[in-house]
């Protein structure tokens, strides 16, 4: 079973030892946003860029082609 991106910010805004609210205000957004975007498990590719600065993380994304096994 996969993890969720929701559940893996969840995972580091605790270990981050914050809170929602204060995630949401450090990307510059209400905490009804953010929750509303959780629970919908729907983010931009910017709006990731930005709450892994505001967990002082670095974001990834890249695609795999297994049949050239070329990484973009």
């Amino acid at each position: 079973m996969e993890i969720t991106t929701s559940e893996k910010i969840k995972i580091l805004v605790s270990r981050r030892k914050m809170t929602l609210g204060a995630l949401a205000e450090k990307t510059g957004q209400s905490r009804q946003n953010l929750s509303n975007k959780l629970v919908r498990n729907n983010f931009s590719e910017n709006e990731l860029k930005k709450i892994a600065k505001a967990l002082d993380c670095e974001y990834r994304s890249t695609f795999y082609m297994p049949d050239t096994q070329e990484e973009l």
